[in-house]
């Protein structure tokens, strides 16, 4: 298999007042929109990995994922310039999600909050090198 593993990155930006619980959970909802909806063909790296025991192992992305952190409202700023761009997939978890159990409550509760008003917390953004780092690289790893 031959590719360049740092032509594109996925970057998952999270509110940085978030708990860690749900952090992770932000980051496991937001990987799955990614993997449901963005991938381009390009994502996935093999389907699956076979140790030297011959047992195998799903197979992950073929580009860096990296997390990050930023106050709220250089989320939202995120969130309006990813909105301006055509060659990034972007996915974002408004708050809405914490309160909201089935999907239908989360549509309702999305369609009665204005844009203005919806807080993010988090942002995935995956693309080439240069366009998600134009977006993304100056925000703090998360620790």
């Amino acid at each position: 298999m031959t590719y360049d593993y740092r032509a594109k990155k996925s970057v998952l930006v999270l509110a940085s007042h978030l708990e860690p619980g749900v952090a992770l959970n932000v980051a496991g909802h937001l990987s799955v929109a990614l993997g449901a909806h963005g991938d381009d063909g390009d994502l996935m790296g093999r389907d699956v990995l076979k140790d030297a025991s011959g047992v195998p192992h799903t197979g992950i992305s073929r580009y860096p994922v990296i997390v990050t952190k930023v106050k709220q409202n250089r989320l939202r700023r995120l969130v309006a310039e990813a909105r301006e761009r055509d060659d990034v997939f972007w996915a974002d978890y408004p708050e809405q999600m914490l309160t909201t159990g089935h999907d239908d409550e989360l549509a309702d509760a999305v369609a009665g909050t204005a844009e203005e008003d919806i807080a993010y917390l988090g942002v995935m953004v995956y693309g080439p090198l240069d366009a998600v780092t134009a977006l993304t690289g100056r925000f703090s790893l998360w620790q």
